[in-house]
């Protein structure tokens, strides 16, 4: 117990910035932070020590992320479009959800670990240095592996889109 209570107090601060810049969110960052580290007490003893104890905290943390994301709803009503310009038509809005949905189908498709960096990098805003600690690799891997993840998307786009023709 005192062993978890000193990972907790040591590593605490880094889960939860790490949290905060992928949800942008204080209370969300929160949240999951006690979260990662319920799961990361529950298995500590299964903890091989093959990689940093802050990249492993890390890498639960970003599952918790993934999995708040994938469980949160959808706005929907006033809050869904209370910030968006008013003289944007129902065509431009319908058009440009589609294309967003179109481009999360692409990305849900994407094989690992082209859709995880991705996801990272755009969505979360992490720094290649980051998303290359996350994954025990270099920046170089994690610039070609965004690079080829981007790439596949458009090539994927673009097929779609003579496919409309």
């Amino acid at each position: 117990m005192q062993d978890f209570e000193k990972v907790y107090v040591e590593y605490l601060r880094d889960v939860y910035n790490f949290l905060l810049k992928l949800s942008g969110s204080e209370d969300i960052a929160e949240e999951l932070t006690q979260s990662t580290f319920s799961i990361a007490f529950e298995n500590l003893g299964k903890f091989r020590g093959t990689c940093k104890m802050s990249v492993w905290l890390c890498q639960i943390a970003k599952h918790e992320y993934f999995a708040y994301l994938r469980k949160r709803k959808p706005l929907v009503g006033v809050e869904a479009v209370k910030d968006e310009p008013w003289e944007e038509s129902p065509e431009d809005k319908f058009i440009a959800r589609a294309e967003q949905l179109q481009i999360q189908e692409i990305l849900q498709a994407l094989p690992e670990p082209y859709k995880e960096v991705f996801t990272l990098r755009v969505m979360a805003e992490l720094s290649y240095r980051d998303i290359s600690r996350l994954f025990g690799k270099s920046e170089s891997w994690a610039r070609v592996t965004y690079y080829r993840a981007k790439c596949m998307i458009i090539k994927r786009l673009e097929r779609s889109g003579d496919n409309e023709m």
